[in-house]
C-alpha cells in the first residue's frame, strides 16, 4: 500500500507504524576459549533447521487500528473471520459440477499444515464426487513481495532475482495480449449497451460458451495442490472503488496485480467481504479449440453479468491488467464517471494535465514530469470531484530502457519488481534492456510509490489541459494546436499518430493508425459516447484541448526531421503555465487547426508546418492524403445511432478537415 513518508514499510506494501527498539548491550566480559559471547540473550531452542525457521518466521498481525469497524467481518473471533474467508474463495471457485466449490485452506501444502477438519468447511459437492472433492485447495492469500519471490524461486522454472533485486519472469509463448482471441458474452443487456460491429474490439460469444471455458479454467485450478489470491481494489477515489478477487496457478501473476492493483490495508482486508469482480487466471492451460467461438487455444472471456472474466492459453500478465480496464470502462460509465486511458500529472499549483498517446508519442516521457505530481501512466477516472487513478502501479516499456532517459523507471526496477522476458547475464544476473531475444514488449511491473514524486494518494482536482499526442510521420500536423470542444471529441474520437515504414529496403511511406479514444482495444461502449462525456466535462471544468505532434517536420519520415524534444517540453511547460492561453492564433486550411504565432523558447518558422516544407506542393499533397485518411477513418462512426434518435452530430463532423 502506498503511504506517507511517516510510516514503514513491510515487505507486502502494507504501513507499519515507526517504533524504536532499543537494543540490548552485548555483554563481553563473560569469554569461553577467548571469543566474547552474547549472554544478554536466552538460547535458540531448536533442534531442527526446520524449528528454526519456524522461530525466524513471525505472524504478521494487522498494524491498523480496529476499533468501530464496519462490515461483514466486524466484531467476529479472527478464527471465525479466517472461515468466512474460505468460504467466500471456496464459493468463488465454485464450478458447474460442485456448486458449492472446493474444500480450501490457508498455506503452502509443501509447509505440511494440518487441515482444519471438514466440519469447518463448506459441506462437499451436492451434485456428482469426483477425485477432486476428496482433496483440500491450498489457498495463499494475499502473499507479501518476500513471500511471493519464495514461491517463484521455489517452484516456477525461469524465475530468477537481478541485480537489482526485481523478479525476473517469462510469460510463456504469449508475450503481448491476444485482442483476437478476447471475448465478451453478448446477452439481452450488452447486446444493447455495448458497440458491436465494424472496428469494435468486442467479439462476442454466448453464455453457454462462456461456462464451459469458466469450467474448464476452474476445474484447472481446483486440481491444483494450491492457488495464489489477490483481494485488491481498482481506482483510488474510494467512493467509487470496485474490489476484485484475483485467483491463479503462479506466484508471478500474484505479484504482478499486487502492484498493479490497489494493495488493502489490514483492516480493508478484514471487511472485504465478496468480491465486485473476479479473475480466473488458467493460462497455463489452454482452452478447447473446438469449443464455439474458439478460433485457437488461447480465449479470453469477459462476462460482465456474472462479473467474471476467464483466461486460458497465455500466461502473460498484461491480460489481466488491460481485462480489469476494459470492465471498468463498462462499469464506470453507468455512475456518469469517465474512464481514459491516458497519463494524469499535477503541478504544484494543484492544475492537472491528462496525456493522451499511442505507443511512441511520448505518453510517458512527458507526462512523467520531475517538476510534476505523478498521478498514474495509464488507467483513470474523471468524476464529479476530479481524476483519480484506477491502477496501484506502472507496466513499463523496458525494451532499450536506460538510466540517462529514463531515471524513475531505471531507479523503479528494484526488490518488488516483476520483469517480464527479459535477457540477463547468467552470472552478474545484469539485465540487458537491448536485447530482444525473447520479445520487444520487455516490460516492469512495479507499486507507483516506487517513483519519487508520485502523488499518494493518487488523485487530483479537475483537469485544466486535455493534450492529445501524436507522432505524425506525414509531417503535416503542426507542433501544437489550440482546440475546440467539437475538434477535441473528433481527434479523441480518431485517436490518430503514424508508425514509421519499417525495416523494409526502399519502403518510406509512413502508416497511419487510429484508435478510438487513444485505446480502441480496451473500450466496451461506442467511442461517441465517452467522446460526448470528455466534452462535458471539459465544458463544465473549464478545460482546454491541446493537439501536439511530436513526429516530424519539414518533410515526411524519410527526408524531414523529428520535432526536438526539447521544442515539445516546452511547448508543454506553456500549456501547464497557462502563457500558450495568451499567444496570437491563426488558423491553417484543411484541418481548421488554431496554431499560435510564437511560444517562447520554439522557433516562430516551425510552428505551421507549411513554412519547414521546402516543396510547398509535396506539402499540399501529403495534407491532403493525410486529410483522406482521417475521413476514411471517421467514417465508421458517422452512421452510429446511441439509443433511438441520438446521432453523431454535424458539429462533430465539421471538426474534421474540410477539403
Amino acid at each position: 500500500m502506498a503511504t506517507n513518508g511517516d510510516v514503514a514499510m513491510k515487505g507486502n506494501g502494507t504501513a507499519m507504524p515507526k517504533s524504536p527498539m532499543r537494543l540490548r548491550k552485548i555483554t563481553t566480559s563473560d569469554k569461553h576459549d577467548g571469543i566474547c559471547q552474547d549472554m544478554s540473550a536466552p538460547t535458540v531452542k531448536a533442534q531442527t533447521i526446520d524449528e528454526l525457521h519456524s522461530l525466524q518466521r513471525k505472524k504478521s498481525a494487522p498494524t491498523t487500528p480496529n476499533q468501530g469497524i464496519q462490515g461483514a467481518f466486524a466484531a467476529i473471533s479472527e478464527e471465525e473471520r479466517q472461515k468466512q474467508q474460505l468460504q467466500s474463495i471456496s464459493a468463488s471457485l465454485a464450478s458447474l459440477t460442485r456448486e458449492t466449490g472446493p474444500k480450501v485452506v490457508r498455506g503452502d501444502p509443501a509447509n505440511k499444515i494440518r487441515p482444519i477438519p471438514k466440519e469447518d468447511h463448506v459441506a462437499g459437492p451436492t451434485i456428482s464426487v469426483s477425485d477432486s472433492s476428496l482433496k483440500f485447495t491450498h489457498v495463499l492469500y494475499n502473499l507479501s513481495p518476500a513471500e511471493l519471490y519464495e514461491q517463484a524461486i521455489k517452484y516456477e522454472k525461469g524465475s530468477f532475482i537481478t541485480s537489482t533485486g526485481a523478479l525476473a519472469t517469462l510469460s510463456g509463448a504469449k508475450t503481448g495480449r491476444a485482442p483476437r482471441d478476447k471475448r465478451v458474452v453478448k446477452d439481452d443487456d450488452t447486446s444493447e449497451e455495448l458497440w458491436w460491429g465494424k472496428g469494435s474490439p468486442n467479439i462476442e460469444m454466448d453464455e453457454q460458451t462462456f461456462m464451459v471455458n469458466r469450467e474448464r479454467a476452474v476445474d484447472y485450478l481446483n486440481s491444483l495442490d494450491k492457488v495464489f489470491v489477490n483481494d485488491q481494489f481498482l481506482n483510488w477515489d474510494p467512493k467509487n472503488r470496485i474490489k476484485v478477487r484475483i485467483v491463479s496457478a503462479r506466484a508471478y501473476h500474484s505479484l504482478f496485480m499486487h502492484n498493479m492493483c490497489i494493495r488493502p490495508t489490514p483492516e480493508e482486508l478484514e471487511n472485504f467481504g465478496t468480491p465486485d469482480f473476479t479473475i480466473y487466471n488458467a493460462g497455463q492451460f489452454p482452452c478447447n479449440r473446438y469449443t464455439h467461438y474458439m478460433t485457437s487455444s488461447t480465449s479470453i472471456d469477459l462476462n460482465l453479468a456474472r462479473r467474471e472474466m476467464v483466461i486460458l492459453g497465455t500466461q502473460y500478465a498484461g491480460e489481466m491488467k488491460k481485462g480489469l480496464f476494459s470492465v471498468m470502462h463498462y462499469l464506470m460509465p453507468k455512475r456518469q464517471i469517465l474512464s481514459l486511458h491516458s497519463g494524469c500529472n499535477m503541478g504544484k499549483d494543484g492544475d492537472v494535465a491528462l496525456f493522451f498517446g499511442l505507443s511512441g508519442t511520448g505518453k510517458t516521457t512527458l507526462s512523467t514530469d520531475p517538476n510534476r505530481f505523478l498521478i498514474g501512466d495509464d488507467e483513470h477516472c474523471w468524476t464529479e470531484t476530479g481524476v483519480s487513478n484506477i491502477e496501484g502501479g506502472c507496466y513499463a516499456k523496458c525494451i532499450d530502457l536506460s538510466q540517462e532517459k529514463e531515471p524513475d523507471i531505471w531507479n523503479a526496477i528494484k526488490f518488488g519488481t516483476v520483469l517480464e522476458n527479459v535477457v540477463f547475464d547468467e552470472h552478474t544476473r545484469e539485465v540487458d534492456y537491448a536485447d530482444r531475444s525473447v520479445t520487444e514488449n520487455t516490460r516492469a511491473s512495479y507499486p507507483i510509490e516506487y517513483i519519487p514524486n508520485a502523488k499518494i494518494p493518487c488523485v487530483g482536482p479537475h483537469p485544466k489541459n486535455v493534450i492529445l499526442l501524436a507522432c505524425d510521420a506525414f509531417g503535416v500536423l503542426p507542433p501544437v494546436s489550440k482546440l475546440s470542444l467539437a475538434q477535441t471529441m473528433y481527434h479523441f474520437i480518431s485517436g490518430y499518430t503514424a508508425l514509421v515504414a519499417g525495416t523494409e529496403e526502399g519502403v518510406k511511406e509512413p502508416r497511419a493508425t487510429f484508435s478510438a479514444c487513444f485505446g480502441a482495444a480496451f473500450i466496451m461502449l461506442h467511442p461517441t459516447k465517452y467522446a460526448a462525456m470528455l466534452a462535458e466535462k471539459m465544458q463544465k471544468h473549464g478545460a482546454t484541448g491541446w493537439l501536439v505532434n511530436t513526429g516530424w517536420s519539414g518533410g515526411s519520415y524519410g527526408s524531414g526531421g523529428r520535432i526536438k524534444l526539447a521544442y515539445t517540453r516546452k511547448i508543454i511547460d506553456a500549456i501547464h503555465s497557462g502563457s500558450l492561453l495568451k499567444a496570437n492564433y491563426k488558423k491553417t486550411n484543411v484541418f481548421g487547426l488554431e496554431i499560435p504565432t510564437e511560444v517562447e523558447g520554439v522557433p516562430s518558422e516551425i510552428l505551421d508546418p507549411v513554412n519547414t516544407w521546402s516543396d510547398k506542393k509535396a506539402y499540399n499533397e501529403t495534407l491532403l492524403k493525410l486529410a483522406g485518411l482521417f475521413q476514411n477513418n471517421f467514417a465508421t462512426f458517422t452512421d452510429y445511432k446511441i439509443g433511438k434518435d441520438n446521432r453523431l452530430t454535424e458539429e462533430i463532423l465539421a471538426a474534421g478537415p474540410i477539403f
